[in-house]
């Protein structure tokens, strides 16, 4: 499968506009709102958000430092990597979402937290706009990213930002059906 770049990193600026449409709306939510979990076991909407800020402390500068070392080389078109793909399309919300497993670290359940999530989240979202812009002028495929969890896999830039994205679309949809209305 070959995308067109420009394309990919259209859709993906997109997506995240709207991630930081929505995380705007959620600062107008009082604290009660956005701490309300389903279940105990379940996720808050604050919760939710952390867990992505968690997630963003490490891609964000992981990202950054691999585009502004890269120096320009264009591509115009991306190749998903076997392994990219499969994390990237794994994060895809589905009508019926399957449960997923995270790492204790990244797991924000019952922590301290207030509504300054929010505005890191609405900071790395800024962020990732900046990013997405910036790697246009980057080999989408040549530029590799380590990932959280082992230094030992590396995907490609293109790759790295389908997840964080997709990942992020994940949660947001979560937080549109855990929010009270």
């Amino acid at each position: 499968m070959k995308i067109l770049a420009s394309a990919l990193l259209d859709e993906l600026k997109e997506i995240t506009r709207q991630h930081l449409q929505y995380a705007q709306i959620l600062t107008q939510k009082t604290e009660e709102e956005l701490n309300f979990r389903p279940s105990t076991d379940n996720w808050s909407t604050l919760e939710c958000l952390e867990h992505l800020n968690r997630y963003g402390d490490f891609y964000i500068p992981e990202i950054s430092r691999n585009i502004s070392s890269a120096g320009k080389s264009l591509q115009p078109y991306f190749r998903p990597g076997i392994l990219g793909n499969y994390f990237a399309k794994s994060m895809i919300p589905k009508e019926k979402m399957n449960k997923m497993k995270t790492f204790k670290t990244m797991n924000p359940i019952h922590s301290q937290i207030n509504k300054g999530v929010i505005d890191t989240f609405i900071k790395q979202q800024e962020k990732l706009l900046e990013l997405l812009e910036d790697a246009r002028q980057t080999d989408l495929e040549k530029v590799k990213t380590n990932i959280s969890i082992s230094k030992l896999i590396k995907l490609k830039l293109g790759d790295t930002f389908r997840f964080v994205i997709y990942h992020n679309l994940r949660h947001i949809e979560q937080i549109k059906r855990i929010l009270p209305h």
